[in-house]
């Protein structure tokens, strides 16, 4: 089974899902923006990825830049802001077989495929 968190109104988010629709036919889609990952599973999903929390935020994102970007705060505390404000959540993120990855470019989901 793969996983995509995709956001319908980003290109290489829908990009990444329909490269998906065409290699497996065992895809589950879920709309981060609309169907938040709780806490343990953006934690999972970060240890899945190898990355530090504060990696995987949009820092080019305007609410990013109006709240965020001066503060200094812990890894739970970012992964907070993620959980309570979704759309700095960096996207597609696709899981296949225990390991993610952010699908930009492109070349990221093809390579879980080898």
């Amino acid at each position: 089974m793969i996983k995509i968190y995709h956001n319908k109104q980003c290109s290489k988010s829908c990009a990444a899902l329909e490269f998906l629709q065409e290699h497996t036919t065992e895809l589950q889609v879920q709309e981060y923006l609309e169907e938040v990952p709780n806490k343990e599973q953006l934690t999972e999903i970060l240890s899945q990825l190898g990355l530090k929390p504060l990696t995987l935020i949009r820092k080019n994102e305007p609410l990013f830049l109006e709240k965020f970007q001066h503060l200094t705060l812990t890894d739970e505390e970012w992964v907070d802001v993620m959980v309570q404000n979704p759309i700095l959540i960096e996207r597609p993120i696709i899981i296949k077989d225990g390991k993610a990855v952010i699908g930009r470019p492109l070349e990221r989901v093809i390579d879980l495929f080898k």
